[in-house]
């Protein structure tokens, strides 16, 4: 059984708000939300770990490039669980790779660094964790997207109106770059 908290992000958390307390979570009971055509599970964030850094898994189908962002104060990893997934990054210097990421594979994003990714088979899922100086963004997932408790994917795409993107990236400390293209593509 998973203990649930109310938050300030949301009515009820799967994942409890204080730190320094010790806790376990069944696999995909964390805090969920459907963004685009993916389920974010959050396992660890900000409220744990006194925003040093936050710990999901996003799975997904095959799909569509997620959008080009920067994060200006965090960095990011990517952990391919299942499936395949390519990665789209520009260091700081604007020159851009792309990498194919399959099980077991690993990518890194450092802070300041243009990057998207796209989930290249059905059923992929990247454990991903992020950290900074800024804090965590977890919960960007929810407040861009929406929250759900079922598991699974949506049924239908989440896609939240287009000014949503820029107050609530502003929030959490991403920032959409609606003009980037990949010349890796």
């Amino acid at each position: 059984m998973t203990i649930e908290y109310a938050t300030r992000y949301r009515t009820t958390s799967h994942i409890p708000a204080e730190p320094g307390r010790p806790y376990f979570i069944r696999k995909g009971e964390g805090d969920r939300a459907h963004l685009f055509g993916d389920l974010v599970t959050v396992y660890a964030g900000g409220e744990q770990t006194e925003n040093t850094f936050n710990f999901f898994t996003c799975e997904g189908p095959k799909g569509d490039i997620i959008p080009a962002h920067v994060h200006p104060d965090t960095y990011e990893v990517f952990y391919v669980t299942a499936g395949a997934v390519r990665l789209f990054v520009e260091d700081t210097e604007g020159e851009q790779q792309e990498r194919l990421l399959g099980e077991g594979d690993f990518g890194f994003v450092p802070k300041n660094c243009p990057h998207a990714y796209r989930m290249e088979r059905h059923h992929s899922r990247v454990v991903g964790v992020a950290a900074g100086p800024g804090g965590t963004f977890e919960r960007f997932f929810e407040n861009l997207g929406a929250p759900t408790e079922r598991l699974g994917l949506p049924t239908e795409p989440v896609v939240p109106p287009a000014e949503r993107f820029e107050r609530v990236g502003h929030q959490y400390d991403v920032r959409f770059l609606p003009e980037h293209r990949w010349h890796t593509e």
